[in-house]
C-alpha cells in the first residue's frame, strides 16, 4: 500500500503517476472508512483528492502557502501532511478537527469554514510578503470551491488582486455544487466547451467541428501557458503602445482580438476582465494534467494573479455519493461504508420547520422562502417541490439574501429567509440596515442555533440572539417544542406586518409536547410550578426548557420548590413573567447563547428596575470564548447548561 508510505508531502515526490492513482484509490477507501465511523464531509473531498497530491508535489508546503477555502474539502491534505493516524479521532472531543487548523499543524494556515474568504487571505498574505514583512514566503495557493464563487467577498477580492497585479495562484476547484447544486455562471455546466449533448452523435463520438474547436482549445490553453509567448507578447503589445499616433488605437484592437478569441476557444473572459490570467478548464481527476497546469501558473506567476479551472466530480469513487442527487454525500453521520448513508432526510424542528412552513405558504400566497445554497439541511426541499416558483436559493450569499428578501417585501410578499445561525452573522449589515430599518416585513428562519456540535467553533449558533436582540424592532423568538415552532411560525406571519421576526432553533432532536402545552404571540409560559410554594425561579430559552423542567423536578423533590417559565419571546420580554420573576428571592436563566450581552443579562436588568423588588438574578449561559468540537449534550454539561449543572447551581447559591 502506497498509503502508508505517505507521512509528509515530500514522500509524494517519488512517486509515478500510476503510483499516484493507486495511491488516490487507497485515499478514497481511507476516507470513506474514516467518516464512516465518526461522521464528517464525504463528497467534497471525494472529490479533491488528485488535486491534493498535485498541489503538493508542486509546491513545497508551507514554504509555499496552500490556503483552503471552505476547508470541509481539506481531509485528503490532512492525510497527506503526516495526520492519518488521528482521524479515528476526527470531529471527536480533542481530536482532530474538520477543518484546517492551526493547532494541528505547519501545513495549515487558516481555520477556515465559511465560504468565499479565501480570496482576501490570500491577497493580504501577498502583500505582506511583497512588502517584507514575510520574505521566505514564495507562492501563495488559495484553493476554493463547492460554490465559494457564488460568494460577494470571491469577487471583491478578485477585483483588488487583479488591480494590483499581487502573486497569487488561484485554483478553482469546480465541482457544480455547493451544498446543492451551485448556483452561478461559473460552473462546469456553463465553462466546458461543448454541451455533451452537441458533442457527440451516433456512435458516442464528438462530431468533426466540436473535435477540430476542443484541439482547439487545448492548444490554446497550451500556448496561454507558455512564458515564452508571454513574453514574446508582452513585447508585441509594447511595440504596437508605442507606435506614433495610432498606438493607443492599436493595443487595444490587438487586445479585443484576443478576447474574442478567448470567447471563442474558452469559458467567459470574466476573470480577464478583472485582470486575473485564466487557464482552463482542465481535468480536475488527471494529476499530470494538474501539474503541468500547476508548474505553468508557478512560471508565470510573475505577472500577476492567475486562476487554474479544474472541473472534479464531487463524491468521485464512491458510488452512493456519485450517486446522491441531492449533496452528493457533502456530509453524512455514522454509515456502513457498504451500504453508505441512509438519505438524508430533515429531522427534529428542521422537520417541523418544513412542515409549519408549507402550511403557512397552504395560506398565504405572499410566502416566498429564500436559502444561501442550503436547501436540503434548512429543510426548504418540500417547500420547493410543492412551489418552485416561491423558491429562491442565491447560492452561498448571505448578504444578497437578506437584502434581496428586503426587496421582496417591499414589493408586497412575506419573505422567508432560513439560514444556519452561524451563517446570519455574515449578513448582520443588511438584517439591521436593509430589513429592521425599514421595518420590513421579514421573518428569519435560523437553524443550528445554540451549540451545534461536531464542527466545532465556527458553526455554533452563540450569538444570534445577543445580537439580534440589540435590532431595533426586531421580534425573537426561541421554541421549546415541535408545537411551539409550529406556533411561532404561524404567529411570525402576523407579527411581521410591524417588522422583522426571527425564529431561532437548534440542530437534533426537538421535544414534543401536548396542545396545552404550548404559548402564542409574544407571551412567555408557565412550563413547570411545583405543588409547593416555589423557592426558585427558572426562566429558560428554547432548547434548555428541557433541562430547566428536569432540574426543577428534582430541586422540588429534594426541598426547593422551583417554578419554570419558558421565555419563549426572547424580544421583547413578556412583562407579566418579569413580574412574577421579581417576587423571588432567587432567578436562573438559562440560554444556549453567549451570555455576556445575552438574554439573560436582558432579563436581570428588567427584574432590576421593578420596583421593590429583592431578587438575586444569576444568569447561565455559553462563555464569551471560542468552543472546541464536541457532542452537544457533552458541551452544555461542561457549561453548567444542563440538569445536573442547573441543580448544582441552584443549590451552590441558596448555600
Amino acid at each position: 500500500m502506497f498509503l502508508e508510505q505517505i507521512h509528509s508531502p515530500s514522500d509524494l515526490k517519488p512517486l509515478s503517476y500510476s503510483d499516484l492513482d493507486l495511491l488516490a484509490g487507497e485515499i478514497r477507501d481511507f476516507i470513506v472508512q474514516a467518516v464512516s465511523e465518526t461522521g464528517g464531509h464525504l463528497g467534497s473531498n471525494l472529490g479533491a483528492v488528485e488535486l491534493t497530491l498535485a498541489l503538493h508535489r508542486v509546491f513545497e508546503s508551507p514554504k509555499d502557502a496552500i490556503l483552503w477555502d471552505t476547508g470541509h474539502q481539506s481531509y485528503v491534505h490532512k492525510i497527506v501532511t503526516g495526520r492519518r493516524h488521528n482521524f479515528a479521532s476526527l470531529r471527536q472531543s480533542d481530536g482532530l478537527s474538520g477543518y484546517p487548523s492551526r493547532t494541528e499543524s505547519e501545513h495549515d494556515f487558516i481555520e477556515n469554514s465559511h465560504a468565499s474568504t479565501v480570496l482576501s487571505y490570500a491577497f493580504g498574505m501577498a502583500i505582506a510578503r511583497d512588502t517584507g514583512a514575510d520574505p521566505d514566503r514564495r507562492f501563495i495557493v488559495a484553493v476554493l470551491g463547492d460554490g465559494s464563487m457564488t460568494g460577494g467577498m470571491a469577487y471583491e477580492a478578485l477585483n483588488n488582486l487583479g488591480h494590483s497585479k499581487r502573486r497569487v495562484i488561484i485554483v478553482l476547484n469546480d465541482n457544480g455544487r455547493s451544498y446543492a447544486p451551485t448556483i452561478s455562471n461559473l460552473t462546469a455546466s456553463n465553462t466546458v466547451t461543448m454541451p455533451v449533448d452537441l458533442e457527440q452523435d451516433l456512435t458516442g463520438e464528438l462530431k468533426f467541428p466540436e473535435r477540430i474547436v476542443e484541439k482547439l482549445a487545448q492548444g490554446f490553453n497550451t500556448i496561454r501557458m507558455n512564458p515564452v509567448y508571454v513574453r514574446r507578447q508582452r513585447r508585441i503589445e509594447q511595440f504596437l503602445r508605442d507606435l506614433p499616433l495610432v498606438g493607443q488605437q492599436a493595443e487595444r484592437g490587438m487586445e479585443a482580438f484576443k478576447a474574442a478569441v478567448r470567447e471563442f476557444l474558452q469559458t467567459t473572459s470574466f476573470f480577464e476582465a478583472l485582470g486575473v490570467r485564466y487557464l482552463g478548464p482542465f481535468d480536475g481527476h488527471n494529476i499530470q494534467e494538474i501539474e503541468r497546469a500547476l508548474q505553468a501558473a508557478k512560471d508565470l506567476n510573475a505577472e500577476g494573479p492567475i486562476v487554474l479551472h479544474l472541473l472534479t466530480q464531487k463524491g468521485r469513487g464512491y458510488p452512493p455519493a456519485e450517486d446522491d442527487d441531492e449533496k452528493h454525500l457533502h456530509d453524512a453521520p455514522v454509515f456502513d461504508p457498504m451500504k453508505g448513508p441512509p438519505k438524508a432526510l430533515p429531522t427534529g424542528y428542521t422537520q417541523a420547520f418544513a412542515e409549519a412552513l408549507l402550511k403557512e405558504a397552504e395560506l398565504d400566497d405572499r410566502i416566498v422562502a429564500i436559502t444561501a445554497a442550503m436547501p436540503g439541511p434548512t429543510g426548504l426541499i418540500p417547500f420547493e417541490e410543492r412551489f418552485p416558483s416561491r423558491f429562491f436559493d442565491v447560492g452561498i450569499a448571505e448578504q444578497h439574501a437578506v437584502t434581496a428578501a428586503a426587496g421582496m417585501a417591499l414589493g408586497g410578499l412575506r419573505p422567508v429567509v432560513a439560514l444556519y445561525s452561524t451563517f446570519m452573522s455574515r449578513a448582520w449589515d443588511q438584517v439591521v440596515y436593509d430589513v429592521a430599518l425599514h421595518k420590513l416585513p421579514v421573518i428569519f428562519c435560523l437553524d443550528r442555533a445554540g451549540i451545534t456540535g461536531d464542527d466545532g467553533p465556527s458553526h455554533h449558533g452563540v450569538y444570534d440572539m445577543a445580537l439580534l436582540s440589540k435590532v431595533p424592532g426586531m421580534r425573537v423568538l426561541a421554541p421549546s417544542s415541535v408545537q411551539e415552532l409550529h406556533q411561532m411560525l404561524h404567529d411570525a406571519v402576523a407579527l411581521s406586518d410591524s417588522g422583522p421576526v426571527v425564529v431561532r432553533y437548534p440542530k437534533g432532536v426537538a421535544r414534543t409536547v401536548a396542545e396545552s402545552e404550548v404559548g402564542t404571540g409574544l407571551q412567555a409560559r408557565v412550563a413547570f410550578e411545583p405543588s409547593q410554594s416555589a423557592e426558585v425561579c427558572i426562566l429558560a430559552v428554547g432548547k434548555l426548557l428541557g433541562n430547566a423542567i428536569k432540574a426543577a423536578t428534582i430541586l422540588s423533590e429534594s426541598g426547593t420548590p422551583t417554578k419554570v417559565w419558558d421565555v419563549r419571546s426572547c424580544a421583547p420580554l413578556d412583562p407579566a413573567m418579569i413580574a412574577d420573576a421579581s417576587k423571588f428571592k432567587l432567578v436562573i436563566t438559562v440560554e444556549d447563547g453567549i451570555r455576556d450581552g445575552g438574554i439573560g443579562m436582558a432579563i436581570e436588568d428588567s427584574i432590576m428596575n421593578v420596583a421593590g423588588t429583592n431578587s438575586r438574578v444569576h444568569v447561565l449561559g455559553v462563555p464569551t470564548t471560542f468552543i472546541a468540537h464536541n457532542k452537544p449534550d457533552r458541551i452544555l454539561a461542561s457549561l453548567g447548561l444542563d440538569a445536573d449543572g442547573i441543580v448544582t447551581t441552584v443549590r451552590s447559591l441558596i448555600a
